[in-house]
């Protein structure tokens, strides 16, 4: 990200000796999960579409949340919090993500691993900490982490990049421009080393040796 926003350039492997230094990688890290591994994993976005209802708290009250997650992307393509959830509301909501982009066929493989994992990312980091009051608050908060999930958050499992420019297929442009900027901070470091050497040298006496 700091790439990205022009902040600072440095490598990924300078960066987790500097984080690994001040401590900060020392929390405990969950086993991965196997789940979404027995099949071949999609190559390109809406080939695969992952749906899963999960239950979220609101001030007490149990409501079921629904989600469609591209497999490849991980962009979240729908999700709707409801009251009750039967077979005919999943039906709904999954033509409601089909009408957000017409004309893709996905396949729904057998395998809840990532949308799993997506729905315990919402409930850590946005329900729980967000404490939503009602329904309609709970929405609300969910909507704006959805959003800031799909095009800000950066996925370790596809390259740092976000589900959305996955879903565009920038990721490719977005790594080039990386790569160009590491090599002209790599080069400026080299640069000014040249030139504090040789301002080094230019100080002292001319009899020294070098």
């Amino acid at each position: 990200m700091m790439i990205d926003a022009d902040i600072a350039v440095c490598s990924p492997s300078s960066v987790y000796r500097v984080l690994k230094e001040a401590g900060r990688l020392d929390r405990h890290t969950p086993k991965a999960s196997s789940k979404g591994k027995g099949f071949v994993q999609p190559l390109v976005p809406h080939e695969h579409w992952h749906v899963d209802v999960s239950y979220i708290n609101i001030a007490g009250t149990f409501y079921y949340l629904c989600s469609l997650l591209d497999g490849c992307s991980r962009f979240t393509v729908h999700w709707e919090i409801r009251e009750s959830m039967t077979e005919a509301d999943v039906e709904q909501i999954i033509q409601r993500a089909r009408e957000k982009f017409p004309g893709v066929t996905p396949y729904y493989p057998q395998s809840n691993g990532k949308i799993e994992r997506w729905h315990r990312i919402l409930k850590e980091e946005c329900i729980r900490p967000g404490t939503p009051l009602t329904l309609d608050d709970a929405r609300r908060i969910v909507g704006k982490f959805v959003e800031y999930y799909n095009t800000i958050r950066l996925h370790s499992a596809i390259g740092y990049v976000t589900p959305q420019a996955k879903l565009q297929g920038r990721e490719r442009e977005i790594f080039a421009e990386r790569d160009r900027k590491l090599e002209e901070a790599r080069e400026r470091r080299k640069e000014k080393r040249r030139a504090a050497h040789q301002a080094a040298l230019d100080g002292q006496p001319v009899n020294a040796t070098t």
